[in-house]
């Protein structure tokens, strides 16, 4: 995958698939130990601990429409490359939590993409799930949560187009704002 938005938006719709009805992502880039970080929890049907060593070879896959699972092992791939790892810890019955670690300043690190976009597909998709994201930048942070937009909403729903179109303008222009007027996480460092 070309983004480590899309990385997110793969992990989210395996968390969705697997019953997951709570998700929180979170990014954290630090400049300063040169360090980027992805990651997802979900309150899911979680996996075996042998299925989880086993998660990132691309032939173990849950899907029954094909034989190869590329999410994960690609993630890993990518996170490795980077002078980073891919931590999995999975419980069944109770969720799975995935985090990705990646040298923020690595030449090979994927750009982060577009996370408003990523957010807003995820919720325009599983409306009731309840999704939490926050994104620090050397300290500073943002964070969202799709329950508190619920309410403020009352009646009207998430997949309402007016509020995706906010809702993306929303999400853009905070994470505009936590990058100090640039966004850096769709540019390659240096």
């Amino acid at each position: 995958m070309e983004e480590l938005a899309l990385h997110l938006l793969d992990l989210a719709q395996n968390s969705l698939a697997a019953g997951a009805s709570d998700l929180s992502i979170w990014v954290r880039e630090d400049k300063k130990n040169d360090c980027l970080t992805i990651g997802l929890a979900d309150n899911g049907c979680g996996m075996e601990p042998e299925f989880v060593q086993r998660v990132t070879d691309p032939f173990t896959t849950t899907r029954t429409t094909r034989r190869v699972g590329l999410g994960l092992p690609l993630l890993a791939m990518n996170a490795r490359l980077c002078d980073g790892d891919l931590k999995i810890e999975s419980e069944p019955g109770k969720g799975t939590r995935i985090e990705a670690t990646f040298r923020l300043n690595h030449w090979d690190r994927p750009p982060l993409g577009n996370i408003p976009a990523t957010l807003v597909t995820i919720l325009a998709g599983a409306p009731e799930c309840n999704l939490s994201y926050s994104h620090s930048v050397d300290g500073r942070e943002f964070s969202f949560s799709a329950g508190e937009v619920r309410k403020e909403l009352g009646e009207i729903p998430l997949t309402n187009p007016k509020v995706l179109i906010f809702l993306q303008d929303y999400l853009q222009e905070a994470l505009t704002n936590l990058y100090g007027g640039a966004i850096d996480g769709d540019k390659k460092p240096g």
